[in-house]
């Protein structure tokens, strides 16, 4: 059985496919509408090709020839316009053409473009030129003009309308001149000349390569910028599909020259190979080693696994929150995952009220650009104008640009770079991005140009949020400062008052029996409130590392308990309930001293002949390394309200506001945690009023960390952090 009339049925599939394909990714573009036309019209000369191959009658023969000019006629103006679409040339009198054309389409309806059909054996049908035919031949040479004006425009272009030209004038060649040589038994030329070798309609088998070189170049140079968003599995099927399209193309060449295919054997030679394929790119993805890599690599161009990392790291972005971390992962992502050769980050500095260089690659000095200032062009075109974009190389440059698009290409100048995309917030430039070539010096296609604006406009809204969000934070931290210092002046002032009163007694000369009225006890006792709030307010003011070495977690808590017995103001009960022998890796004065503020303040919330009691327990265990254990102090107080659950573990905030041995320094509870959290621990409360308070402690057996050099030496905490 005769192969030879699918190779124009596979034609028509590729070719309705992949029209289909490029038309929805924008149906409003120009040249997507062209190309739809002009693959239409190739699909529907393969389709009556297909029927020319197998049309049993003249009639039947006659209808399907007329059928593929009207393909033909259509399709080499199509051809034409597409080319000088892609060439960046605009054509006045295209309608002209498309009119002329139309003409002939009403003439092929006659016997004067087509007057009869003629049977030539394993070519099949052929149509007998008429008059008309012969008209034809003018705009079908349009196709040939086409080519040698895009081959001139070419060697005028930048490298990256070069790259997207190459293949599309490929495929256009090679379908101008096997087309012209399905015309050739038309106009009665039978055999190849100067042979007996009868012409073969090699035309729809350039069709079906028309559509996988056309599909190269949407790929890899984003012919006609289409944008293609696929996934790791996707660009696998891209792959089996262009291997599956070759070998279809060659089987249906050996096919048409041999008859060695029958179609069980064709269809059994193309699932082995597809089979084959899909195994290998599963289980053996480098099985053919650097040379058929390096091939893939300028097909694909690894493109879709690299856009994949891009998308990823645009949709992490909301999760960042530290400016100079998103800073670093930026770097990474420009210099490793784009693999730009260099790159600068303007960010406006509100302060200075100026663009200041924040990062950059190759490394610059991080110093103010004078000439970005406001107002200005560059200024002018992102803010007013709101364009994405400004091409800086001259590769990447269209034709006609406006006036403001050229001033500020003139201003920003000075950078080495492609491109500069704004960083706008709430229509106001807050920074730019210059981005410089690729290490391998690729060019950028449309799609990397789209993945990079989209960056920019996440990034700009991030950096943005955390700006404002440590704004925020020294706003608060002003406030603590605030409230701090309003605290320790009324603390201050009120230890002082006595002590300022016995100075001036005794600068007066008042005598020893004056001086003792109680007054000497009370600046007595105000002089150790001084020392014990200067120790707690110096232990948030070092950087401490504790003096870590194994000991009895459950001899700690019995001493604390023992110390809170031996000291406490109430007739209140403390209880210590731990298991034996409890051993932990821990800096026992730093514990020691946590476990008596959280008594002291269980004592201070109780009321006499109440309960407080010290637990100790082991957690299951969840950890290979080591073991965790729990510590709650547990007392049957007042309670804190809702309200100030969250407030009582910042500094100098306290509810002990009242006298001046009662009143607290708001440290206690703050400091504990920081104790907690230099032993890697975690430190929670809960509090129901008029029923008490919990504060709970994990703290784990042993540090996981990495071994210290000799010059990380732990210190222990100085004397004045032990209370």
């Amino acid at each position: 059985m005769n192969l030879a009339p699918y190779i124009p049925f596979s034609g028509f599939v590729v070719n309705v496919l992949f029209a289909v394909f490029v038309f929805t990714r924008d149906t409003k573009a120009p040249a997507n509408r062209v190309y739809l036309l002009l693959t239409s019209s190739i699909a529907i000369w393969n389709l009556g090709c297909y029927h020319l191959l197998i049309a049993r009658t003249a009639d039947e023969a006659l209808f399907w020839a007329r059928f593929v000019f009207l393909g033909c006629i259509v399709g080499v103006v199509a051809f034409f316009h597409l080319a000088m679409i892609v060439a960046g040339f605009r054509v006045r009198w295209i309608s002209w053409l498309y009119a002329f054309e139309a003409v002939l389409v009403i003439a092929n309806c006659t016997d004067l473009f087509i007057k009869d059909v003629q049977f030539l054996g394993p070519s099949g049908w052929y149509a007998v030129a008429g008059p008309m035919f012969y008209v034809f031949v003018a705009p079908f040479m349009l196709m040939f003009g086409s080519i040698f004006v895009l081959l001139k425009r070419r060697r005028e272009l930048p490298p990256l309308q070069r790259r997207r030209l190459t293949p599309l004038i490929i495929a256009q060649s090679m379908l101008s001149v096997l087309g012209a040589n399905d015309l050739l038994p038309i106009v009665g030329i039978i055999h190849y000349p100067f042979t007996q070798v009868q012409v073969y309609p090699w035309g729809s088998l350039a069709a079906v390569f028309y559509g996988v070189l056309t599909a190269y170049s949407v790929l890899q140079h984003q012919l006609l910028d289409i944008q293609v968003n696929l996934g790791r599995h996707a660009a696998h099927i891209v792959r089996i599909i262009f291997l599956f399209s070759i070998t279809l193309g060659f089987l249906l060449i050996a096919s048409a020259v041999t008859d060695a295919f029958n179609p069980t054997a064709f269809g059994a030679s193309l699932l082995v190979f597809l089979a084959s394929t899909i195994v290998a790119a599963v289980l053996f993805p480098r099985l053919f080693g650097k040379g058929i890599e390096s091939l893939e690599r300028r097909i694909l161009g690894d493109r879709f696994e690299y856009q994949d990392r891009v998308r990823a790291f645009i949709q992490a972005l909301p999760w960042q929150h530290d400016l100079d971390a998103l800073l670093d992962d930026l770097h990474l992502l420009l210099t490793r995952t784009f693999g730009m050769r260099g790159y600068d980050l303007i960010l406006r500095d509100e302060a200075a009220h100026a663009f200041t260089r924040t990062r950059s690659h190759p490394e610059r000095p991080h110093e103010q650009i004078p000439e970005l200032k406001i107002p200005s062009p560059a200024m002018q075109y992102f803010e007013v104008r709101g364009a994405e974009y400004l091409v800086l190389k001259a590769d990447y440059q269209r034709n006609t640009v406006t006036r403001t698009e050229r001033l500020a290409r003139e201003q920003l100048a000075g950078f080495d770079a492609d491109f500069c995309l704004p960083l706008v917030s709430e229509k106001e430039l807050a920074g730019l991005l210059f981005v410089g070539g690729k290490a391998n010096d690729e060019p950028y296609t449309s799609t990397d140009l789209q993945l990079l604006i989209n960056l920019a406009k996440n990034l700009s809204l991030i950096v943005n949020q955390i700006r404002l969000k440590e704004e925020i934070l020294r706003a608060q931290e002003l406030d603590l400062l605030g409230r701090m210092s309003r605290g320790m002046a009324h603390d201050l002032n009120n230890l002082l008052t006595p002590i300022s009163t016995l100075i001036q007694l005794a600068s007066e000369g008042q005598s020893e029996a004056a001086l003792d009225d109680g007054l000497l006890n009370v600046a007595s006792r105000n002089v150790r409130s001084f020392r014990a709030y200067i120790k707690e307010a110096l232990f948030f003011s070092e950087n401490l590392r504790p003096d870590l070495q194994v000991g009895r977690l459950d001899a700690i808590v019995q001493q604390a308990c023992e110390a809170a017995r031996a000291t406490r103001r109430k007739p209140i009960t403390v209880v210590a309930q731990t298991p034996d022998e409890v051993m932990a890796e821990m800096d026992d004065v730093l514990v020691q001293r946590m476990l008596s503020n959280l008594i002291s303040n269980a004592i201070d919330a109780s009321a006499p002949g109440g309960e407080i009691r010290v637990v100790l327990d082991r957690l299951a265990k969840t950890e290979e390394a080591r073991d965790w254990f729990r510590l709650r102090v547990i007392d049957q107080g007042e309670g804190i309200p809702k309200e100030n659950l969250d407030r009582v573990l910042r500094p100098y905030f306290t509810t002990k506001d009242r006298g001046d041995e009662g009143r607290g320094f708001g440290l206690g509870l703050a400091i504990s945690r920081r104790i907690v959290a230099l032993h890697g621990g975690q430190f929670t409360i809960t509090s129901q009023l008029r029923r008490g308070t919990v504060v709970q402690i994990d703290l784990p057996s042993r540090q996981l960390r990495a071994p210290l050099s000799n010059t990380d030496t732990p210190t222990r905490a100085p004397a004045h952090a032990a209370a």
